[in-house]
């Protein structure tokens, strides 16, 4: 016993020593930098420390700055479904339609919400919410004024409900009862937006009216969309906007533009243009707001190219006249007016942008997508199709924008679309790059326009990129931001083909299969044709097999899908490469089950795996099996039988009739 703890007091003692040693050696270090040079900075540094310290005043922060203090330390997980499905594990879209289907779902599930609190706000009257949240308690949706009086109607402007507004309006005037003009104009207003209609209340029954929809239903609708979006109203002659305005004793400019703006929005150009005339009879001045409106609509009243701008040149000089100083959505309405002014457009565009910043007005991005729309002509092919496009980038790198126009969503797709045309990976890269600052992708629009905009940029690095970058875009994009199509597939697949990499493709057809496109005959085509187009190494023909095995599956499960002849040679061709000869002989029933005939290259193949793999008999099976199809091939593959397998006398006997038949019928 005393042994061991002699031992251990021993190593104490050393390792004690050690440590002593080593710590002495570290202060030494770290009082030889304490020379006098460094002491007398020291002192000056103490003696400057004595001047007074301003304190800031306090900073005041918005309620949300700890939350984006703190997202702003994360970013976005490539691997994760969209932040808006991750509230419900169910809801974990795989495929485009089942993005569209569960997000399309998940909006009318939250408007019927929406609607039964709000129609039933007397079971929804504690709030648990510290601080209040406005938006998760019940929005007043019923009248509760019944008298006639002017606080009903504002009660009902309010609320938005265009007839009972309209209604109360008849009323009080009946009554002899005066109505504040600020109510006028506030009916009015409401009147006018939704062209004398009571709007569709969030999560109540749509319905369409054919009858008086206008042109914009009558146009294909965009996937993705609610109908909702698209349902436009035509103006009616003699409406209640137009009764009421012709029953004011006096008229303001506010009263005028709100039928003007009305009048342009749901397609009465021509009747805005004469209210505009009736205005300036008046001796009345028009505000911003009416010069824009009649701006956007000059193409529709004018059909020649010079007319049009004429009329927008007049606006813009009595603008100037009446001291109407222009904003952002007076130049963009030039610029999009300007887009259907044919060849006058690249003339007097970049005069309209100069006379922009002239006056101070910053661009938005729908200014710049206007530009592009002017400059650029997808079917020429001069070589500055992308010179615009690299100036205005050049201008906005590093900016991050707010939407100011609802056209700014419009802008990188647009652009995306002209790298894409002009095959320049490096300026997709700087359109990219854009989208990345701030929180720029907020402005590349629903999900429409955002898969619009992804299927471009992804198709160009299918095109122009090495394949290895190519897959690790893949990775961050799909499927958490992008769902691609077939044809975006299509794109992938030659891109592996183009740098030889048709290893991956078992790999991309699991994803194929997840994406829901594995009942595109066009894509599985393709993808069989590029695995059956050349051998490769013993196990990537072993991983081809299994995928063509797999696709075989797919179409015994999906009856609408119809084997090609094609497409059952080139499963066939797979899996004889693989040495899977019954599997293989299994396809070769299916040509005859479903009329098709086989290829003279696949039997001769068949004929050389049998021999391969010592099978005479299967070797006469498929002597047999061609002569069924009365095939030309049928003597030759007969004399290879007999000349390369040992057959027995029956089987030999079997294959010589064919061969006998054939010198006969020659």
């Amino acid at each position: 016993m005393a042994a061991p703890c002699r031992h251990v007091g021993h190593c104490i003692q050393k390792n004690g020593r050690f440590l002593q040693i080593n710590l002495d050696q570290l202060f030494a270090i770290r009082s030889f930098g304490r020379t006098s040079a460094l002491q007398q900075q020291a002192a000056e540094v103490h003696k400057e420390s004595k001047e007074p310290i301003v304190i800031p005043r306090k900073k005041s922060w918005n309620n949300e700055a700890v939350l984006e203090a703190l997202a702003s330390t994360v970013h976005r997980d490539p691997t994760a479904y969209p932040y808006q499905f991750q509230d419900d594990s169910y809801l974990s879209p795989r495929t485009s339609a089942e993005f569209k289907m569960f997000s399309l779902s998940q909006e009318s599930g939250r408007a019927a919400a929406k609607y039964f609190v709000n129609n039933n706000p007397k079971f929804f009257t504690k709030d648990f919410a510290e601080p209040h949240i406005p938006c998760l308690m019940p929005e007043s949706v019923a009248l509760r004024l019944e008298e006639v009086s002017e606080e009903a109607l504002k009660e009902r402007i309010s609320l938005r409900k265009v007839s009972a507004a309209v209604q109360m309006y008849d009323q009080l005037l009946q009554s002899g009862t005066a109505v504040s003009m600020e109510t006028t104009q506030e009916l009015l207003d409401l009147i006018c937006l939704y062209c004398d209609r009571d709007p569709v209340q969030e999560g109540a029954p749509q319905v369409e009216n054919g009858e008086e929809a206008g042109e914009e239903t009558k146009r294909q609708k965009p996937k993705g969309r609610r109908a909702v979006d698209f349902l436009k109203f035509t103006w009616k002659e003699n409406n209640n906007a137009e009764r009421i305005f012709n029953l004011l004793p006096e008229r303001d400019a506010r009263c005028y533009s709100a039928l003007i703006r009305g009048m342009v929005k749901h397609g009465a150009y021509t009747k805005a243009f004469k209210l505009y005339t009736d205005l300036l009879n008046n001796r009345l001045s028009a505000d911003v707001h009416i010069f824009n409106a009649l701006i956007s609509a000059a193409p529709d009243v004018r059909d020649k190219f010079n007319e049009r701008w004429e009329l927008i040149t007049e606006l813009l000089n009595q603008m100037n006249e009446q001291k109407v100083r222009p904003n952002l959505l007076t130049f963009n309405s030039v610029l999009k007016a300007l887009r259907r002014c044919g060849f006058l457009a690249k003339t007097y565009s970049p005069q309209t942008l100069n006379e922009m910043k002239a006056l101070g007005i910053a661009p938005s991005l729908a200014t710049y997508d206007h530009i592009l729309a002017v400059f650029y002509k997808s079917a020429s092919s001069g070589p500055s199709n992308t010179d615009i496009l690299q100036d205005v980038l050049t201008e906005l790198e590093g900016t991050s924008f707010t939407c100011q126009d609802p056209n700014d969503v419009l802008f990188f797709s647009s652009a995306m679309k002209i790298c894409l045309d002009g095959k320049d990976l490096e300026l997709g890269y700087r359109v990219h790059s854009l989208v990345e600052v701030g929180e720029n992708w907020r402005l590349l629009g629903d999900s429409y326009q955002q898969s619009i905009y992804y299927g471009r940029f992804f198709n160009l690095l299918c095109m122009m990129e090495h394949i290895d970058v190519v897959l690790k875009w893949y990775g961050r994009i799909i499927p958490s931001l992008y769902y691609p199509n077939p044809q975006g597939l299509r794109d992938l697949l030659q891109a592996l083909d183009t740098d030889s990499r048709l290893d991956l493709l078992p790999a991309i057809w699991k994803d194929i299969k997840t994406l829901g496109h594995d009942n595109k005959v066009v894509l599985v085509e393709e993808l069989l044709s590029l695995m059956a187009r050349e051998e490769h190494s013993a196990e990537v023909q072993e991983s081809f097999a299994a995928c063509a095995l797999d696709v075989k599956s797919v179409f015994d499960r999906r009856p609408g899908m119809e084997w090609s002849t094609s497409s059952l040679s080139h499963v066939t061709t797979l899996l004889l490469r693989a040495n899977e000869l019954q599997q293989a002989w299994d396809m070769l029933q299916l040509f005859k089950a479903k009329n098709r005939v086989p290829s003279e290259v696949l039997l001769n193949g068949f004929l050389s795996a049998c021999r391969s793999g010592g099978a005479p008999q299967r070797a006469v099976e498929l002597v047999q099996l061609s002569a069924a199809f009365c095939l030309p091939a049928t003597p030759g593959l007969a004399k290879r039988a007999l000349a390369e397998f040992e057959l027995s006398d029956e089987q030999r006997s079997v294959v010589s009739e064919f061969e006998a038949a054939s010198e006969k019928e020659d």
